[in-house]
């Protein structure tokens, strides 16, 4: 499957943890591109898992979207996404730029994710926390194509995920 996308663009990762979203990203997209929640939490609290610091590093995520996007940078969030609201502050951004939107939805089998997130060490949400995010991912889906996204690229296998190239 190609993935052709606007340049500048942005695009909104959609997808539980394990998923593969930051390996997606980092396959098809420059380091400078991609725009890491984690990596947020990271600099603002020196722990990627640091949820208490989910507000102060979703304002980082939204400032650098912004920034990438006014000086017209394709620009890659790389989060779950998985709740309307979030993508929601993420087209609100886009629009104010008039900069497209595209959704790469990883949706891939949840006990595929929860194997992943279990050989993460370290880095495991645990399996409740993805069945939650597979939760919120599964009722929005239905409405992503009415929330504004210029396009939206839906994933359901490793073998999608796999065949994607970026054009």
């Amino acid at each position: 499957m190609d993935l052709r996308i606007p340049d500048p663009c942005l695009v909104v990762l959609v997808g539980t943890s394990g998923s593969g979203k930051s390996t997606l990203a980092r396959r098809h997209f420059l380091p400078t591109e991609i725009v890491s929640s984690d990596a947020c939490r990271s600099l603002v609290a020196d722990d990627a898992r640091a949820h208490d610091a989910d507000g102060d590093a979703f304002r980082l995520v939204h400032l650098l979207v912004a920034t990438r996007l006014r000086r017209g940078r394709t620009t890659v969030v790389d989060a779950t996404n998985v709740q309307r609201r979030s993508r929601r502050t993420l087209l609100a951004i886009a629009g104010r730029y008039e900069r497209p939107a595209v959704a790469v939805v990883l949706d891939l089998p949840a006990a595929l994710c929860e194997e992943r997130d279990r050989n993460r060490g370290d880095e495991t949400v645990g399996a409740r926390v993805v069945r939650a995010q597979r939760r919120m991912l599964d009722r929005g889906l239905s409405t992503l194509d009415a929330e504004g996204f210029a396009q939206v690229v839906v994933l359901r296998t490793p073998a999608e995920v796999e065949a994607l190239t970026r054009r």
